[in-house]
């Protein structure tokens, strides 16, 4: 019996040895979340002004969602993205709510990054976060890594820009981007964008064993829109509004090879083959551009910060070789909440189990299931907030709109409808707002937009810290 005591010793550890490979295997996940690009400005949505061939791609060798939400601004988006909850939970309601996010305590939220490094995962963000900044840095929920900038809309420092043919604005404070912890200067002729995706494939090729969770926050295509290193000189005499609407096509070309060139380096690693990839806007197009954001020479309904149709659709694409069926589509509702327990299915990390979790794995969609785990997708802003299934809408004043034509148009249902499907739809929708009960949850303590705090207030703080004779 003694010579079967090495053998087994052998096949224990051999036994040993695969379950340590087969951990090592679990997928890589990078997300990428374009800032204020909306549903009609991907040519695989259908975009009649706009080419975005990598982009395509993922959908091509994928997913792609034609009715996924998120909350029509970005902090508000950020912190449903993160946390997994609606705001009427979180407090997340506004622009200004969603920096007070609860980090200590039994009350304290969750993000992505502290789930899934339960299940062993590194962890990285790059790119922007300061519209959650004053709730705590990135390390403070779990990220390892991270590279971000104030505000938004961040690509030359001040003093390049001021070199540029514009108004000479600056958003925010560009000058600075944080490391780690530490504070580094912006420096003249420097792209913001060039330098997140540096960073991003430094921190890959450092963490290229896995498994790792990439939350690439991009600068692109939030406003202050400026050329890029792409961009070609414009004739003498071009208008203010045909400068805009060239730099806007040349900032989604730069962020569309931006994609592209991360893709190639995932290529390059050999990691592409064992990486999901999930693809997303943080919410509708901004104003100034939805006019032109057109898909059949028709415009979208509703743009940033509204809570028409599209300000909270957005681009959703998902590509997991070997998993994604591709060129799948998929018309089931899905909201942003769904993505904490995506990931945490993907990852194998338990869900935390103390607290309301509104999200359901997108992983069997991912799949090529035409089921779905939600029947509708819940969106909010402000004291403003709707229910949405495929073909209807009901909002909190109890409005019901008739979606068939979504995204172009919602059309309001008389109250008094004698229609069948839309008292139906009414009665389903009214009950799922009843379970959610968001009126009963934390309210907008500002002017109930969510866009930002009591205006008046705003301009009179202002008002009062100018010196006296301006």
């Amino acid at each position: 019996m003694k010579p079967l005591r090495p053998l087994l010793t052998l096949l224990a550890f051999l036994a040993m040895t695969l379950c340590a490979s087969a951990a090592d295997r679990r997928p890589n996940i990078v997300y990428i979340l374009a800032d204020d690009l909306g549903f009609p400005e991907l040519s695989c949505n259908g975009a009649d002004h706009f080419k975005t061939p990598n982009i395509d791609s993922l959908a091509q060798g994928g997913v792609r969602f034609t009715r996924f939400f998120t909350a029509p601004l970005c902090g508000p988006s950020r912190s449903l993205i993160l946390t997994g909850r609606y705001a009427f939970r979180t407090g997340a309601v506004s622009q200004d709510t969603c920096r007070n996010l609860v980090r200590t305590g039994d009350k304290a939220e969750q993000m992505i990054p502290t789930v899934l490094k339960k299940a062993g995962y590194a962890t990285a963000l790059i790119g922007k976060w300061g519209q959650l900044s004053p709730s705590g840095s990135p390390a403070e929920w779990g990220f390892e890594h991270d590279f971000h900038f104030k505000a938004s809309g961040i690509y030359w420092n001040s003093k390049t820009v001021k070199k540029m043919n514009t108004d000479g604005s600056v958003r925010g404070d560009p000058d600075t981007y944080t490391k780690d912890g530490k504070v580094l200067p912006l420096n003249d002729g420097e792209y913001m964008p060039d330098l997140l995706h540096k960073d991003a494939v430094a921190w890959l090729e450092a963490h290229k064993d896995g498994p790792f969770f990439l939350y690439y926050s991009m600068s692109h295509v939030h406003g202050e829109i400026l050329p890029t290193p792409d961009s070609a000189p414009l004739p003498a005499g071009t208008s203010e509004a045909a400068r805009l609407a060239a730099h806007y096509t040349d900032n989604i070309n730069y962020m569309d090879k931006l994609v592209g060139k991360l893709l190639a380096e995932l290529e390059r690693m050999k990691l592409r083959e064992n990486t999901l990839i999930v693809f997303m806007g943080d919410n509708g197009t901004a104003k100034a551009h939805a006019p032109v954001a057109t898909i059949g020479g028709k415009r979208v309904e509703g743009e940033k910060g509204s809570m028409k149709e599209g300000g909270g659709l957005v681009p959703f694409i998902a590509s997991w070789p070997g998993v994604t069926p591709a060129g799948k589509v998929n018309n089931n509702v899905a909201d942003a909440s769904d993505l904490l327990a995506t990931f945490a299915d993907v990852a194998g990390a338990p869900l935390p189990k103390d607290r309301p979790l509104d999200g359901k794995s997108l992983v069997s969609q991912f799949k090529g299931s035409t089921e779905s785990l939600r029947s509708w997708a819940y969106c909010q802003l402000g004291n403003n907030f709707y229910v949405r299934e495929n073909g209807w809408k009901l909002d909190q004043a109890g409005d019901l709109f008739d979606m068939k034509d979504a995204p172009f148009k919602e059309a309001l249902v008389p109250a008094d409808s004698k229609d069948e499907a839309a008292i139906a739809a009414r009665k389903r929708l009214a009950v799922a707002l009843a379970e959610l009960n968001p009126g009963g949850g934390i309210k907008d303590p500002g002017d109930g937009s969510g866009r930002s705090a009591n205006k008046e207030e705003k301009k009179a703080k202002k008002a009062a810290k100018k010196p006296k004779g301006e």
